[in-house]
């Protein structure tokens, strides 16, 4: 088939738990399930995601992997037990099709292209995988700094001193003595406050509810009884008019659904102080495109660090990346070498858990 890339024998055995995998198979066979379990990941976007995951299962003949164009999707997915929807949007109608389906899952965390309603009636488990467990949050932290460092210090500019053989120019600044605003105060939230507080920073957070059973607990050197430590002033959604007029950064790690799409808007952005920073790293639904560009080439806002955007893949015709204060990168905040073989390892697992009908173990199930 066109735009169909597959998997299916073995090459060499690539970690210590093949032997426990190897033994569950066999259990799987004496019980009458000989079947090839098959996996679908949804188009060729986020290379990663699909390489590491047939890297992590080539030992597992009785692993089917496939990447499939993602308007081939509705043609094949019928034939599959587990479907990564990555960037695929996965309706009711297209999962009515999905006949064989026993799990959903995101190579990552967001499940905003997912009718979890329609999975469920169709008795399919929906899950994401816990980015404080694999990295992913680490890695989308780091990425968010690299965004405001690059901000702060001009790094367009640098580019054409560079060019122009100039010393000494332009004149950038320092994270030291800035107030951030995070602006979603969950897994990426958390793992960057923890590498902000070292840069001399001052912290605000709002998260929707600040119960200590839902704060990340990965880290065991900053467990939660030591958030008011780590966060100088935490609110919920009504402070974040008040929190965004005293940044001089605000970082947007909320997840992207009904109530949180285009929450930074023209009200929000008008209350940010005059030449403040925006970084976004979490859904670009989450920023109103017209009134960033409003504010952007009045230059109210100072500039703009994003991941991730309104359209995917990014147009480079789009006329926001053509002003000098605008960094984008290809939503590659999680895409790292340490996250990404991880969750590929969880996805691989899911597969060989359900191939043996054992219960999944290194997701979260939202349904």
């Amino acid at each position: 088939m066109k735009g169909l890339s597959r998997l299916l024998v073995p090459i060499r055995a690539q970690n210590c738990s093949v032997a426990g995998y190897s033994k569950m198979a066999e259990v799987a066979v004496e019980n009458g399930n000989d079947s090839i379990t098959r996996v679908l990941f949804c188009g060729y976007y986020f290379p990663a995601s699909h390489n590491y995951t047939r890297e992590y299962l080539q030992s597992y003949p009785f692993i089917q992997v496939d990447t499939v164009a993602l308007d081939e999707v509705p043609d094949v997915i019928h034939k599959y037990q587990i479907c990564v929807v990555k960037s695929r949007r996965l309706d009711s109608e297209l999962i009515a099709k999905a006949a064989q389906m026993k799990l959903i899952m995101q190579f990552g965390v967001g499940l905003e292209g997912v009718d979890v309603d329609a999975a469920t009636k169709h008795k399919i488990k929906v899950a994401r995988i816990p980015g404080s467990a694999t990295g992913n949050s680490t890695s989308c932290a780091e990425m968010a700094i690299y965004l405001m460092l690059g901000l702060l210090r001009k790094q367009k500019e640098l580019e054409i001193s560079v060019k122009q053989r100039k010393l000494g120019e332009p004149t950038g600044d320092t994270l030291l003595g800035k107030t951030v605003f995070i602006l979603g105060f969950g897994a990426i939230g958390f793992d960057l406050a923890k590498r902000l507080r070292p840069f001399g920073v001052k912290i605000l957070a709002t998260k929707r509810r600040w119960s200590s059973d839902s704060l990340p607990s990965s880290d065991s050197s900053f467990p939660n009884d030591d958030i008011d430590g780590l966060i100088d002033k935490k609110g919920g959604p009504g402070n974040m008019y008040e929190f965004a007029a005293e940044a001089d950064i605000v970082v947007t790690c909320l997840t992207l659904y009904k109530e949180t799409a285009g929450i930074v808007d023209a009200k929000f952005l008008s209350s940010m102080k005059k030449g403040s920073l925006l970084v976004n790293i979490a859904r670009g639904g989450l920023l109103d495109y017209e009134s960033v560009l409003h504010h952007l080439e009045s230059g109210h806002l100072g500039g703009l660090g994003i991941d991730v955007a309104w359209t995917e893949p990014f147009d480079p015709e789009d006329p926001i990346l053509k002003l000098p204060n605008v960094l984008i990168t290809p939503h590659v905040a999680g895409v790292t070498e340490y996250s990404y073989r991880t969750m590929a390892k969880v996805v691989g697992d899911c597969a060989l858990q359900l191939h043996s009908g054992k219960p999944f173990t290194g997701i979260e199930i939202v349904n």
